[in-house]
């Protein structure tokens, strides 16, 4: 009330009371409130704020808050207010309503208020519900975008992972903003074409000599010449000669010559083809030469592994006996710890699977390594690993040549390698003529195959009579998990634990047996899956209650003439483990690395063990290099534990250590 009572003193007739506090008439006296509110609005407002209200008096007369509550500046309107004391009026324009009759809706004009307010147009109702409709409306279109932005750059960054997946990133490209686009640094299309000249002109050359045109004949053949010398070898066009390009026009232009001159198209088609039948003799030759070149190189030891086997076989025996024994002994024959079954004349080889098997054990003190050698490396093999002892693991080390028990009355391979046909077999190879002859049976003479080494993988119970389960490993494997998980496999009775390598149509008993046998076809079914040497768990017990040794030399006796198969250990131990062997999950081995070099990166990596089976082994040249590092750092680490270990007492180990460091950069280079 008291701030009605102000304002009303400072609208209409009260506010000549601020210049005469007598009254506006001056006869009547002020009221003593009204004048105390009067000095006290005075102190409170500016003179410039006094001056503007009494200039509105004119035009809105006396100064109160229902006016302004009724008539409120356009400034003040919102949007969310409806003032439901205003009389507004719609009316329909007629003359809008003529000129658009066939309009849907029909515009609608606001018509002033009669009661002589300023005239502002006030929104209705239906303005306001279809303004918050279309703000409603903006909204969601807003959050809408937004969240599509969001999607949208998802998607978008999902798409950039990928395509960065196969970009090698080692490789360093040419960032250049000068550089064309379409610029390929390994653009091969000049030597093509020169190579297409040459044929060119080899063709013409036997035209041009048949019709007695011995000007065009010299011209071709030094040309042709020429044209040789520049690609020489090259296989991209910056491998070529700087007189390629001279060399190419030359070569153009007598051509369009003998073009002019002898171009017959019959004629030219049958030289072609003559050509084409020639080259592909020559590539079926090569491809003989190729595969007999691989197979020589994979049955030989690179020189400086056999170095090292040699120096480290002159310290063994130059070591006073009783130091050449192992310690722990008494775990060899303790079937409660793992056991492992090793058989190999390698000694690089061997080390690294013995070295990654305990770099990845969760108890190295648990685990045996039983290592079956030939008397060659025998004593390499001790004197390896008196120097570098598996740190808490147990090993021990035999000669296969000190098995009395494995001689050729027991033992059919044995027996049958001393008959005169398989000596002419493996070693005259029925004496070939030429190379490519002999190439095609020579994988089946490989040395491997012959060595005992190889086949006391059928004689495990006789070698370790006193176990229960043993792990059988291939010296051409990487170890990269622990292992001991294996022994708790169930093996619902069978013998064999092994990872099954069939797939649709390959690695099943067909392609390894001879189903044209009548034995064979018999007793096998040639859509069995096969499995996998080189990771196997054997139950010795069950081994022993099935007789699976007699099984072997059942069916290895009735291969003498070879008829059954002709390759290796495999078919051998598909047949003799026929329905006995568990399949295995494919994560604990996997296969290929010495032949296939299509092994996705990621199955190598989540793999308990990596298999380099096939000629391509990791200590040779001809080991792919995609793979081979998995190797070559275990050598490294080798080399490392070989610094810091404790030599042997009055063993020269300085040779040993210089040669294994120069067998070493070998293999890293």
């Amino acid at each position: 009330m008291e701030s009605a009572g102000m304002m009303k003193m400072a609208t209409g007739d009260a506010f000549p009371h601020w210049q005469d506090p007598k009254g506006a008439d001056g006869n009547q006296e002020t009221d003593w409130q009204e004048q105390l509110a009067t000095n006290n609005l005075k102190s409170v407002l500016s003179k410039e704020v006094i001056d503007a209200i009494a200039a509105s008096q004119q035009e809105t007369g006396t100064l109160n808050l229902d006016f302004f509550r009724d008539h409120p500046s356009p400034s003040w309107k919102t949007d969310d207010l409806v003032d439901h004391k205003m009389n507004t009026n719609l009316v329909v324009d007629d003359k809008a309503k003529t000129q658009n009759s066939s309009a849907e809706h029909v515009p609608l004009i606001y018509k002033a208020p009669k009661d002589g307010s300023d005239g502002h147009q006030v929104d209705t109702a239906a303005k306001i519900a279809r303004r918050k409709l279309r703000e409603i409306r903006r909204e969601k279109r807003a959050m809408d975008l937004v969240r599509k932005d969001d999607e949208a750059l998802v998607k978008l960054e999902n798409a950039a992972i990928e395509r960065s997946k196969a970009v090698d990133s080692a490789v360093l490209g040419k960032y250049s903003i000068w550089r064309k686009e379409n610029e390929n640094e390994n653009s091969d299309s000049t030597v093509r074409l020169m190579r297409d000249q040459i044929i060119m002109a080899r063709v013409y050359s036997v035209l041009a000599k048949s019709k007695n045109k011995h000007g065009l004949y010299q011209e071709l053949q030094s040309r042709i010449k020429e044209s040789h010398r520049a690609v020489g070898e090259a296989t991209a066009d910056a491998d070529l000669h700087r007189s390629a390009p001279d060399r190419m026009r030359a070569m153009g232009q007598v051509l369009t010559k003998a073009r002019e001159e002898l171009y017959d198209c019959k004629v030219i088609s049958q030289r072609l083809r003559a050509m084409l039948q020639s080259a592909d003799e020559q590539v079926r030759s090569l491809k003989k030469q190729s595969t007999f070149l691989s197979q020589l190189a994979a049955k030989t030891i690179p020189n400086s592994i056999h170095c090292l086997s040699m120096r480290l076989t002159i310290d063994y025996y130059l070591l006073p006996v009783e130091k050449r024994k192992f310690p722990r002994s008494e775990n060899l024959e303790n079937p409660e710890l793992y056991h492992y079954a090793l058989f190999s004349d390698n000694v690089l080889a061997a080390s690294v699977v013995v070295n990654s098997t305990i770099m990845n054990a969760k108890e190295p003190e648990k685990h045996v390594f039983h290592l079956v050698t030939d008397k060659l490396n025998f004593g390499a093999m001790n004197m390896w690993f008196l120097l570098n002892p598996p740190g808490k693991a147990t090993i021990h080390v035999e000669n296969v040549d000190e098995f009395k028990w494995l001689n050729s009355s027991y033992c059919p391979v044995l027996r049958q390698l001393e008959s005169a046909a398989m000596k002419e077999f493996y070693f005259k190879a029925d004496r070939p003529t030429t190379l490519s002859a002999g190439s095609s049976n020579l994988k089946y003479r490989n040395p491997k195959y012959l060595s005992m080494l190889n086949h006391l993988r059928f004689y495990l119970p006789e070698i370790y009579p006193k176990l229960d389960k043993i792990l059988f490993l291939d010296d051409d494997i990487v170890v990269q998990k622990d292992l001991t998980g294996l022994w708790d496999v169930d093996l619902n009775g069978m013998v064999n634990g092994a990872v099954f390598t069939c797939g649709e149509s390959f690695h099943r008993f067909d392609k390894y047996l001879n189903f044209s046998n009548p034995h064979i076809a018999r007793n096998f079914d040639p859509n069995a899956c096969g499995w996998a040497y080189g990771m196997n768990i054997f139950d010795l017990k069950q081994w022993k209650n099935k007789d699976i040794t007699g099984i072997y030399h059942k069916w290895q006796t009735m291969n003498e003439d070879r008829v059954l198969w002709k390759l290796g250990t495999l078919p051998p131990g598909l047949m003799t483990f026929y329905k006995l062997t568990h399949p295995l999950d494919k994560s604990w081995h996997v296969l290929g690395l010495g032949y296939n070099p299509s092994i996705d990166r990621s199955e190598i990596d989540n793999a308990a063990v990596a298999h380099y089976n096939g000629n391509m082994k990791p200590w040779l040249e001809l080991a792919m290099t995609k793979y081979r590092p998995y190797w070559t750092s275990l050598i490294s680490n080798l080399f490392g534990q070989q610094n810091h270990a404790k030599p042997v007492e009055r063993v020269p180990v300085v040779g040993v250590t210089v040669l294994l460091r120069a067998t070493i950069v070998e293999f890293l280079e």
